[in-house]
């Protein structure tokens, strides 16, 4: 079947819906394994705790996708992500987290092909929604590896990891 703009449209945000399910789930399971206080952990004053960037990647999103994408007001103020130590509890930022991302899914999928293809102004760049939807995931991906090797940091040897594979074929990943 060739391919129109409607299927690599529904192909390429179900992707990045997947990318952003994915990403959740493995911060998730690091959260999990810690509690409020290695949450807001920093290895120095000057540098992100978990929960940081959890408040950051809640508003890269909101901003990237539910503005950029969707057409929401954008009411981002970025340097606040960064400014907090309230220590307001994990199951809060869990849920700040999780409700954006359901809203940039829905932003995603609410958005007609040919928008996507359409230019915007997303923090004084002009991308199409494609642009800003690549950008968004690729972003939510690298912090969700920072908290992964956080975690890691904090708990050592106790962590539970998430994958672990089953046999030493390398060649069937």
């Amino acid at each position: 079947m060739p391919a129109t703009v409607e299927s690599v449209s529904t192909a390429v945000t179900g992707h990045a819906c997947q990318e952003f399910d994915e990403a959740l789930r493995i911060i998730t399971h690091c959260l999990d394994q810690l509690n409020d206080d290695q949450t807001w952990w920093r290895p120095s004053e000057s540098m992100n705790s978990i929960a940081n960037l959890l408040l950051h990647l809640s508003g890269n999103v909101r901003q990237w996708i539910v503005s950029g994408v969707g057409g929401a007001p954008d009411v981002r103020n970025r340097q606040e992500e960064f400014d907090q130590r309230d220590m307001s509890p994990k199951g809060d930022l869990m849920t700040a987290i999780t409700t954006a991302v359901a809203d940039a899914k829905a932003a995603i999928a609410g958005t007609p092909a040919e928008d996507l293809l359409q230019s915007r102004s997303v923090q004084g760049n002009d991308v199409t929604g494609i642009q800003a939807i690549f950008h968004a995931t690729a972003h939510f991906r690298g912090h969700t590896q920072e908290i992964v090797h956080m975690t890691r940091c904090q708990l050592g040897d106790t962590y539970q990891f998430d994958f672990v594979p089953r046999n030493n074929d390398l060649t069937n990943p």
